[in-house]
């Protein structure tokens, strides 16, 4: 079978290789994969910023936002041949960590963890793979041509979930939330709060373009200033830029009682001048919670699922930007304008 691999280590190492097919022992379910998603953490670990080979050799078979069909499952379980379905990206560190045990893979306790196509484990731009039931989630048929954005909708699933859970600290019914940043992620933050009936601001650079018609679309209001020069004051901000300047903004602004959740990733910056008094003082006196989330477990899977299932398809499939036959993978990682969302599509590899 064919599938897109790096060196770990070892700079723009991108390749198509011919492997064997996944051994029984890998999994008692055999899945063909029909799509992958392709995001800023693939192309970090093409740079060899970070990723790590399978213990026993020296390659990583790349992707880890995923789509596939259920070739074979074992009598018993709840999959079928046929069945669509999403592989977890982190499966639970090799200490089973207290977080680990308690299926919070997420919040592992040591860093140990791995993850598909990232650390330690092969990911899914591959033509099969294997994994047990326990490994993967089931999808809707009606989520065959937008399912491969599961992934990035956990994220979200999960910012909501602990949104919700530090909201219930005291009294919180919030009205207005605001979205810095309106890539897949941002996008996806935006549907979860119109979903939830709330009043949605998506803040993005992008004058011309796709972002505004899909934001607008989605019933949500668009901006192309900042969140202090729009006048907004939100009850929930998710910021999902990782740039430094607008995390700046975004702790500096919220209603009282606000909760703001970071989800981008930064690289460190050392020039952008805070005062940690005036910050303290802000949050303080306004009962405001700020938080950071990363990556998510089978319950933020599930939940995701059900969003994507009752969301407009004809929406969803607008973020994918476009889909590129695996044999031309070298154009999926080409920047160009318009992109959201790139798809590595297996069921197209002429």
């Amino acid at each position: 079978m064919q599938a897109l691999i790096i060196t770990p280590g070892q700079k723009d190492s991108l390749e198509l290789r011919e492997l064997p097919e996944p051994e029984a022992g890998e999994g008692s379910v055999l899945v063909e994969t029909l799509a992958v998603g392709l995001c800023a953490t693939d192309r970090e670990v093409i740079a060899a910023e970070f990723g790590t080979a399978p213990a026993d050799r020296d390659y990583l078979v790349m992707g880890h936002e995923n789509l596939g069909c259920v070739v074979e499952a074992p009598e018993g379980s709840d999959l079928a041949a046929g069945d669509l379905v999403v592989g977890i990206v982190r499966r639970p560190c090799a200490e089973n960590c207290r977080a680990c045990a308690a299926g919070e893979w997420d919040m592992c306790l040591t860093g140990t963890y791995t993850e598909h196509g990232i650390e330690g484990l092969d990911g899914f731009a591959r033509e099969y793979w294997r994994g047990d039931p326990e490994d993967m989630v089931k999808l809707e048929p009606s989520l065959e041509r937008v399912g491969v954005l599961l992934e990035p909708a956990t994220i979200l699933a999960k910012a909501w979930e602990q949104i919700d859970r530090i909201g219930g600290r005291a009294y919180f019914r919030p009205q207005v939330v605001a979205v810095t940043g309106a890539g897949p992620v941002g996008l996806l933050g935006a549907l979860f709060g119109v979903q939830r009936g709330l009043e949605v601001h998506v803040f993005d650079l992008e004058e011309d373009g796709p972002k505004e018609k899909l934001t607008k679309d989605l019933g949500a209001v668009f901006h192309t200033d900042t969140l202090p020069e729009s006048g907004i004051n939100p009850d929930i901000i998710i910021e999902c830029t990782g740039v430094p300047t607008v995390i700046n903004d975004v702790l500096q602004h919220g209603a009282k009682n606000s909760v703001t959740c970071l989800t981008g990733v930064s690289e460190p910056d050392g020039e952008q001048p805070v005062d940690l008094g005036a910050l303290n003082l802000n949050l303080v006196m306004d009962n405001r919670v700020v938080f950071g989330t990363v990556n998510a477990n089978r319950r933020h899977y599930l939940k995701a699922a059900a969003a994507l299932a009752k969301s407009d398809s004809r929406w969803l499939e607008q973020l994918i930007s476009r889909r590129v036959p695996l044999a031309d993978y070298a154009q999926a990682f080409e920047d160009r304008d318009g992109d959201i969302k790139v798809v590595l599509d297996l069921r197209d590899n002429a």
